[in-house]
């Protein structure tokens, strides 16, 4: 699949979960009262394993893994960590320091943390085994599964 293809498929997911996350946050910290730091970091896990299962399924479906739990692992690592520390500081500066209304500054969090997220998935969290070592040596790997 080209790269623009797949750019906006994630795209689409990452509007699906982008709803979910704003659905949420708004449920835990207008209904429940949670403290907005703590629904910020509670929805965007939420949204990194829904995120997770459509990029699996949808996105990234025709790259196939030894490990679901690896690449699960790799995911959580590279794009929940990216969106969790991304998202928690820069809500914590818009909300905290320029008083910009939380739901206003979790989207402009999401929206900073979108390239590297796509391109962490592409190139990591979801590669091929041969893609993922790279240079000669994935090279190697790739043409020694394929015999």
């Amino acid at each position: 699949m080209n790269g623009l293809a797949r750019w906006w498929k994630f795209n689409l997911v990452g509007l699906i979960g982008f709803g979910l996350q704003m659905t949420v946050l708004f449920f835990l910290r207008r209904v429940c009262g949670t403290h907005y730091l703590l629904a910020t970091a509670v929805a965007l896990e939420l949204t990194v394993v829904h995120n997770f299962i459509w990029h699996l399924h949808y996105t990234w479906r025709d790259r196939s893994a030894s490990s679901k739990r690896m690449q699960f692992a790799r995911f959580q690592l590279s794009n929940g960590l990216v969106s969790l520390v991304g998202n928690l500081l820069l809500v914590r500066v818009l909300v905290g320091v320029t008083h910009l209304p939380l739901l206003a500054a979790n989207a402009i969090a999401i929206l900073c943390c979108a390239v590297a997220n796509f391109y962490l998935g592409d190139l990591w969290a979801f590669a091929n085994k041969c893609e993922r070592l790279g240079g000669e040596r994935g090279r190697l790997v790739g043409q020694l599964e394929k015999v």
